[in-house]
């Protein structure tokens, strides 16, 4: 996605899709997992809707306000020098710890839906910081991210990934090729999207690290299906790694050359 030849609407939109689906999917992922963990004996969701869910967002907006202004603007600010860049994007690492870590003391809610509004709230309101947080921060991101792989690809198994045989090849088959173009399509019906953008964008979509993360939530719970969930996940996972890893640099050539010249290298 940080080739040039991709237009920008297609980077951007998918960009927009990966923020959007791990914050939006991340309640939900939760919920099931408290609802299936047992330990949980007295799960109720609207319990679970107005403590976690409503804190959370409460919190995220209540950090997110007061980190925008507490941070002073350019030119407005009452220090005799400027803020250096790196600062500001620490700045922002530091609002995401600290809304988490207030978001979790009593009545607790629920601290990664805090850290995603938080996020957002800052982001509208201080593109600034935002600015220099996407760039200061990347190599950190990064190396999350690579945590993530090396923890997710430690407990992969052969037999974990076929345990549950065609089963488990057959919702993954219908994950990449059925659910996400139908979705797609849908999404971008009235949009004036040609159908090659449509496409190219119906099969690089985001399939790793959000999906990674949220498998290895419910791995970490009481859950009696957690094992099963988790080796699903990781199938679908491999097989994106594989299929899409594969078909980067043809997909790319290809949607360059459907493109105006001028518009290829925006």
């Amino acid at each position: 996605m940080t080739d040039p030849r991709v237009p920008p609407v297609i980077r951007h939109s998918l960009n927009l899709e990966s923020g959007l689906n791990d914050g939006l999917a991340l309640p939900a992922v939760l919920a099931l997992a408290a609802a299936l963990d047992a330990t949980s004996d007295h799960f109720v969701w609207w319990h679970f809707v107005l403590q976690d869910l409503s804190l959370g967002f409460a919190f995220g907006v209540a950090c997110g306000l007061i980190g925008s202004v507490l941070m002073p603007r350019a030119g407005r600010g009452r220090l005799d020098y400027p803020i250096p860049s790196y600062q500001k994007a620490l700045y922002g690492l530091g609002i995401a710890f600290a809304t988490y870590g207030v978001t979790v003391l009593p009545p607790r809610g629920n601290g990664l839906i805090a850290v995603f509004v938080a996020a957002i709230v800052l982001g509208i309101r201080r593109p600034d910081l935002r600015h220099h947080f996407a760039e200061g921060v990347q190599e950190i991101a990064e190396i999350v991210k690579l945590g993530v792989f090396v923890v997710f690809g430690s407990l992969l198994t052969i037999h974990g990934l076929f345990a549950d045989g065609w089963a488990a090849i057959a919702v993954v088959a219908a994950t990449l090729f059925l659910a996400r173009p139908v979705a797609i399509c849908v999404a971008l019906a009235g949009t004036r999207l040609g159908a090659a953008a449509t496409a190219f964008m119906a099969w690089f979509g985001p399939k790793g690290v959000a999906t990674m993360t949220f498998s290895l939530l419910v791995l970490g719970r009481h859950i009696a299906a957690a094992p099963r969930i988790f080796n699903i996940a990781a199938l679908a996972v491999f097989c994106s790694i594989i299929l899409h890893g594969i078909t980067d640099t043809p997909g790319t050539n290809w949607i360059a050359r459907r493109q105006p010249p001028n518009r290829a290298e925006a």
